[in-house]
């Protein structure tokens, strides 16, 4: 891959003013169908996500970062967060065909800068394989804070506001 080869979203989706360091800020202009199969080449544990629910998801999130060469949408990462405590970075994501080329970095650290981000206390993620790469970003391990509740309710019992808060959303 030749770094000159690289077109990020400014010159393919953005306007101006929904660029951020080069990199796509507009989820608007996210294809959703390019977002599942970059997640399913590119992510265990992302595999088999459906499109409605990538859209909830982009929907709930800010920022939403994208990566482009061309048309092909190669990196992808977005973070929740309450702008000034606490936040998640979620779905950091670059094409196997374009890693270690120092683009995952920079998704991550264009997420950290975003006015959205970048004055929170702390900022947390989730990385089965990847710690070496987010130590050298300066995460640092956490072992003792973090706990997870797996709740997956069903959707048919989900109540008729809530979906249409979902819809609204752009879910």
């Amino acid at each position: 891959m030749n770094e000159s080869q690289i077109k990020f979203s400014e010159q393919f989706c953005c306007a101006k003013g929904d660029v951020y360091d080069g990199l796509c800020l507009r989820k608007s202009e996210i294809d959703l169908y390019q977002l599942q199969e970059l997640l399913n080449v590119s992510a265990f544990w992302a595999k088999g996500r459906s499109i409605e629910d990538l859209g909830i998801a982009i929907a709930n999130s800010e920022p939403v970062i994208s990566v482009y060469d061309g048309d092909q949408l190669i990196g992808f990462a977005r973070a929740t967060s309450d702008g000034i405590y606490r936040a998640t970075i979620w779905d950091v994501v670059i094409h196997p065909e374009y890693q270690s080329s120092g683009l995952g970095s920079k998704l991550v650290e264009t997420v950290l800068s975003h006015p959205r981000m970048k004055w929170v206390e702390r900022v947390y993620l989730m990385t089965t394989h990847q710690q070496g790469f987010y130590e050298k970003i300066g995460f640092q391990p956490n072992t003792t804070t973090t706990m997870v509740l797996h709740n997956q309710p069903n959707r048919a019992f989900v109540p008729p506001t809530e979906v249409q808060l979902q819809e609204s959303l752009g879910g």
